[in-house]
């Protein structure tokens, strides 16, 4: 009898502790994947005290939806594309065009963040094609997937400039867009002439305990509640969101980039994913460099390697 009633509040306990955290974990999934219209500040987790970090562990973090802040300075067209949704993309046709790159924006970005890489394509004498992901910019929705049906909209628009006739694409992304251009390579079995990929994350669950671990929180178990609801939300199976993988399918030349400061993508995950690439491959890390535009500290070298990366892989596929 005494075990009885010793054991009958402690399950009570357990069973309390482990809705409140699933309830927890809900909310702050569902913050994550979608962007909010209201006007508030995005969490910064480099600046947060210790109420900060209660607050966010709670009701997750602050998420504006991205707006585009600025144009293109050369002549461009505004298309609007249907892909699982409606995305909105800013073509800009050089003349005597050696080829076209799509530029695939982060999580939390936009389209108009790419505009000085692709200023810098344009100057190599290709023209781009920057696009916004569901729920940012001009595109339709408030939700994204971290990279998983963003994936449709790659093929989409990989699509869209074949039916052009051009035949020479290449598909650049950084960090969410990465893994988006990943994925769509493992879904669709595009052939684009090559991808420059910046700093993908390994799998779902390993960049969902990267956030934790920038507000030195504790992984378990609340990393593993967060994808699991994180998916359920979204439609899709989160812990199965794994560019490790989506790597083994990928064969066309591959430029990696990654920054050895980089807080959200570790090292082991960029090692792994070279790895599993096939084909012709090169990986570039920047010292200094964290999860960041490579642009600001290493904008020489960035070129250089691009240039060199192109050039490998035209002589590549004409080996072929």
């Amino acid at each position: 009898m005494t075990r009885r009633r010793f054991y009958k509040p402690l399950l009570w306990t357990v069973l309390v502790v482990f809705i409140s955290m699933n309830i927890v974990a809900f909310f702050h999934a569902y913050t994550f994947t979608h962007y909010t219209d209201k006007n508030v500040t995005k969490t910064n987790a480099k600046s947060f005290t210790g109420f900060d970090k209660i607050l966010t562990l709670l009701f997750g973090v602050n998420n504006p939806r991205p707006k585009n802040s600025f144009l293109p300075k050369q002549h461009f067209k505004t298309i609007q594309l249907e892909s699982n949704k409606q995305i909105e993309c800013w073509y800009i046709k050089r003349d005597s065009s050696k080829g076209t790159i799509i530029l695939f924006h982060g999580y939390g970005g936009e389209k108009s963040a790419m505009i000085d890489k692709s200023d810098e394509f344009i100057k190599q004498g290709y023209s781009t094609l920057l696009v916004d992901f569901m729920g940012s910019g001009g595109s339709e929705g408030n939700q994204t997937t971290i990279g998983f049906k963003e994936s449709e909209e790659v093929k989409t628009c990989f699509d869209y400039l074949t039916k052009l006739g051009e035949k020479n694409v290449y598909l650049f992304g950084t960090s969410l867009g990465a893994v988006a251009i990943m994925k769509a390579l493992n879904d669709y079995k595009l052939n684009p002439k090559g991808i420059i990929i910046e700093c993908p994350f390994g799998s779902m669950y390993a960049t969902t305990c990267a956030r934790f671990k920038q507000m030195k929180l504790p992984t378990f178990p609340m990393a593993g509640l967060l994808v699991f609801w994180g998916g359920i939300q979204n439609g899709f199976w989160a812990f199965g969101h794994n560019p490790i993988e989506y790597a083994k399918n990928i064969n066309c030349p591959t430029l990696l980039l990654y920054g050895e400061q980089d807080e959200k993508v570790s090292r082991k995950e960029i090692d792994e994913i070279y790895s599993n690439l096939n084909g012709n491959k090169t990986l570039v890390t920047f010292p200094l460099a964290g999860h960041e535009n490579y642009l600001i500290q290493y904008k020489q070298q960035w070129l250089d390697k691009l240039n060199e990366f192109i050039i490998t892989s035209e002589n590549y596929k004409a080996s072929l």
